[in-house]
């Protein structure tokens, strides 16, 4: 039988107990070691030149000239272009307002020709404040007329071509202008009509400052002119504000010379010849008074005869050329003076009904 060997026993570990030491009265304190400061490292001449970039990484020169031109130029080129069309603009109207400016002034302070006073004079020479202030207030309206429609003129076209450097289209904006001026047009056509209106009677002087005229719906003194509105003051104190664009017919008082008109009535049975002579002699004594003679009487008084009958008076019609502003005065001198006349003759002046 064979010899089976027996197995050995098998051992089982025992597990390693450790005591733990007994807690000491006094703790332990830990000390913190302090770091050793690193030394800098000192570079190298070989790491220094590694350091340096490679020129083939910067931007291609021509690339970025390319850039510049193609971005930055036409973009610089339009905004000088702006900036020297802003300048040349306002400079240009400023000109063009001093320019005007001194040529109103001398129109305000000129004398008016020779041969234009002969043909058509305004106001008496006599009163040198209205011929002034009338000569003033239209060259100031004039003046300020040419600087308004220049001033629309010079920056509506700069900035046109404003709009225009910049790129932008110009008909939709040129579309949109015209659309608001017929809207604007609709709107105040009554404004536009009185101030052209305005303009175009100062322009050929139909009357001005001190001028007696009649526009028909109002009687008066002009007090003042301007392109929208004419301001009179009529014989009463009212002053009367016309729209210029209503003024459809003017009557000017004041402008050239007038004419002093004055009706004698007398007695039907009255000698007509010597109720002539007798007036001419009135007149004729007036023309000779040197407070009259061609300074307020422009040349000699004139007996037109009969302007009038009736069943108990003749008419005689006496005038006087005079000046618009003193016409009222030589009336009442001429009718004084023939009064005085026909009284020393015993001739009656009657009551005034002509057929």
């Amino acid at each position: 039988m064979p010899y089976l060997a027996s197995p050995s026993p098998v051992s089982t570990p025992t597990p390693d107990v450790t005591t733990p030491a007994p807690p000491s009265a006094t703790p332990t304190e830990t000390i913190t070691p302090t770091p050793t400061p690193t030394p800098t490292p000192t570079p190298s001449k070989t790491a220094l030149i590694d350091n340096v970039p490679d020129l083939t990484d910067l931007p291609d020169p021509k690339t970025f000239m390319t850039y510049v031109q193609e971005a930055w130029v036409p973009a610089l080129g339009s905004l000088l272009a702006i900036v020297l069309i802003v300048t040349a603009a306002l400079v240009l109207r400023r000109l063009t307002h001093r320019l005007i400016t001194r040529v109103t002034a001398r129109m305000a302070e000129g004398v008016m020709p020779d041969r234009l006073r002969n043909k058509t004079p305004t106001v008496s020479e006599s009163s040198p404040a209205l011929l002034s202030e009338r000569r003033r207030q239209r060259a100031e309206t004039m003046g300020s007329v040419l600087r308004s429609l220049t001033s629309i003129v010079i920056i509506g076209t700069a900035a046109l071509m404003v709009i225009d450097r910049l790129g932008m289209n110009l008909a939709p904006v040129l579309t949109s202008v015209s659309i608001l001026g017929v809207a604007l047009g609709f709107g105040a056509q009554e404004l536009v009509k009185d101030f052209f209106a305005g303009m175009f009677m100062l322009l050929e002087d139909q009357f001005g400052v001190g001028d007696v005229i009649d526009v028909g719906s109002a009687t008066g003194t002009v007090e003042a002119v301007t392109l929208r509105v004419t301001r009179m003051r009529d014989a009463d104190g009212r002053v009367w504000y016309v729209r210029n664009g209503t003024i459809t017919r003017v009557g000017n008082e004041s402008q050239g010379w007038a004419r002093a008109l004055v009706d004698v009535p007398v007695a039907n049975h009255s000698d007509a010849a010597r109720v002539k002579e007798l007036l001419v002699e009135a007149a004729k004594e007036l023309w000779e008074d040197p407070a009259y003679h061609e300074t307020v009487i422009f040349e000699e008084p004139q007996v037109w005869g009969f302007e009038g009958l009736s069943d108990t008076a003749i008419i005689f019609r006496v005038t006087a050329k005079t000046d618009p502003l003193h016409r009222a005065a030589l009336a009442r001198e001429l009718r004084e003076r023939v009064k005085r006349v026909l009284d020393a003759h015993d001739i009656a002046i009657v009551a005034e009904s002509s057929v």
